[in-house]
């Protein structure tokens, strides 16, 4: 057996906060005697600025494995960046990729010779066996290994997937604290709609699952005993658990302080509302009904190619039955330009998302996006329409040429002119219409005599360096403080008022004078306070600017 491959880092291919399945990983590795760092969240752009993060993270960690996490087919171009990046600052490392998107792709990514290894499927057993050193790590192939059936695939029996020592992991308190709260109650899902690339048939294709399932309560409940006590909100994406089964995993956790954002499909057991409401101080729930015209989404159903969906009566029940708990939020989300579409379908768009909106609830929409695997995006002539990438060619091509901060994803629209102009015109107007009707939900009028409280969900102190990370700050600034702040929607704010941007600069941070007028304004309203009785004792330069974008961010709201 040769020698072990430790330490070991993992990162996500995009921006933002990785997948939670690195952590998933991390954990698993620490309890079988690898040294596992992740690196959660990653702000990087340009080519330069992930040079220079990497280059910190290798010359900090030295780890003889890179793991990154490529499960989103958007990551794909920037997968390869990190990989090359990777490649250059330390020829000696092993790069491993894997995923969803890397499962799928895997003979595309191996012809890369900035990638090693490509891990197919769950990655835990895998992950172990390659760090391990065994002479023939089951679901890893590489170039000199032909790909093969899948050896490994995770199970309801496997009890030993949970998260574990995130006091070890993570290579920041940013990082620590970006965590929003990901648990996965189960894997896999049983339906195959007709524009995702996580459908039965692809989950039995690149992870083995016949079917999903629920994963052991007491996995589960050891994700909760191991990061309640250091997140402020929990989140959750299965339709297949049940609130008796929540609530068995929440035992001995206390949540009476925590949010909690639930996404789901079809029509909710009655109890879900209920028992979010009662055990969570703040619950958000996400409601996916296909698309907002209940013809479409019937015609769809029946075809076998969309999920179970509520009708439109069965959705406004839901909606009524959410409104008997203040403290619960709904959300209901569709996609817009699915197969099918008509004039009649569009007018009912409209009609639906106006009634929704008038009841109180946000709303989710988007257009239908082509997606790796999914069949509109593999056979798009079907439905009388056509992809801007299907081969993961098309797809790397479409994201390197995106220019850094660039948002977004190649489409699958009608091939009738006619048609898709009036869908995206449909799509721009409804838009507008949940745009408008979300800043008037946030709109906070404030007048001279309107007493504002600084409702912060916490503050905490750190040193620079522990913040942002040793490998992220130089020594003349790493001991200077900073305080971050929390609203109750989990928006931060890092303020540093003692570095100036020219001994040391970082987008993440509030510095100098900026971070000195947004503590002092905070500080000003720690009681309830009228804004003409704060801007009197305030010195700071612009301090009504300051107070509009902290009400904006919920920071300050009305006493």
């Amino acid at each position: 057996m040769a020698s072990p491959l430790s330490p070991v880092l993992l990162i996500g291919a995009g921006t933002g906060e990785a997948t939670c399945g690195i952590l998933y990983l991390a954990s698993f590795l620490r309890r079988h005697g690898i040294e596992a760092f992740v690196r959660l969240t990653d702000a990087d752009e340009t080519d330069d600025e992930v040079a220079r993060s990497l280059e910190g993270l290798i010359a900090h960690v030295r780890p003889k494995l890179v793991g990154i996490s490529l499960k989103w087919f958007h990551h794909v171009a920037r997968a390869r960046l990190i990989a090359k990046t990777l490649r250059k600052v330390d020829p000696s490392v092993q790069i491993v990729v894997g995923g969803n998107t890397a499962t799928s792709f895997c003979q595309d990514l191996l012809a890369w010779d900035c990638v090693d290894h490509v891990i197919l499927g769950d990655g835990e057993v895998p992950l172990l066996a390659l760090c391990r050193g065994d002479e023939a790590p089951p679901n890893v192939v590489n170039k000199n290994t032909p790909q093969r059936a899948l050896s490994y695939i995770d199970g309801t029996a496997k009890a030993d997937v949970y998260y574990s020592h995130f006091d070890d992991i993570f290579l920041s308190q940013l990082d620590r604290h970006s965590f929003s709260g990901w648990v996965a109650p189960g894997k896999g899902c049983g339906e195959n709609c007709l524009y995702c690339g996580g459908t039965r048939g692809m989950q039995k294709a690149t992870f083995g699952r016949a079917k999903p399932f629920l994963r052991p309560e007491e996995s589960v409940r050891q994700d909760h005993r191991e990061i309640v006590p250091r997140t402020w909100q929990l989140r959750y994406d299965f339709a297949g658990s049940t609130a008796k089964f929540l609530e068995a995993t929440w035992e001995g956790v206390d949540l009476s302080q925590h949010s909690t954002t639930y996404f789901l499909w079809g029509v909710p057991p009655p109890e879900l509302a209920e028992t979010l409401s009662r055990h969570f101080k703040r619950a958000y729930m996400v409601l996916d009904i296909g698309c907002f015209s209940e013809q479409q989404r019937q015609e769809t159903m029946k075809r076998g190619l969309l999920k179970p969906c509520p009708s439109d009566r069965e959705l406004f029940e839901v909606i009524e039955r959410c409104k008997q708990f203040p403290n619960l939020q709904l959300e209901i989300s569709g996609i817009a330009g699915l197969p099918f579409a008509s004039h009649f379908t569009l007018d009912q768009e409209r009609k639906l998302v106006d009634r929704v909106l008038g009841q109180g609830c946000s709303i989710g929409y988007q257009r239908l996006e082509a997606q790796p695997g999914a069949l509109v995006t593999e056979h798009p002539e079907r439905f009388e329409m056509k992809t801007e990438a299907r081969t993961f060619k098309e797809f790397l091509d479409y994201f390197e040429a995106l220019e850094p901060g660039e948002k977004t994803v190649p489409m699958v629209r009608f091939l009738d002119d006619k048609l898709e102009t009036a869908v995206q015109r449909t799509s721009d107007e409804v838009d507008a219409t949940v745009w408008e009707a979300a800043a008037k939900k946030n709109d906070v009028a404030i007048e001279g005599r309107t007493r504002l409280i600084n409702t912060s969900a916490s503050t905490l102190q750190f040193e620079l360096g522990a913040w942002l990370g040793p490998y992220r700050v130089p020594a003349r600034v790493a001991k200077e403080p900073v305080t971050v702040v929390r609203s109750i929607d989990g928006a931060g704010l890092s303020c540093a008022p003692s570095v100036s941007r020219r001994r040391f600069s970082d987008p993440l941070l509030q510095q100098g004078e900026e971070g000195a007028a947004l503590l002092d304004v905070l500080a000003a309203f720690e009681r309830p306070t009228t804004v003409n009785t704060a801007l009197t004792k305030l010195k700071t330069r612009d301090a009504s600017e300051v107070i509009d974008h902290l009400v904006a961010g919920k920071f300050l709201q009305p006493a």
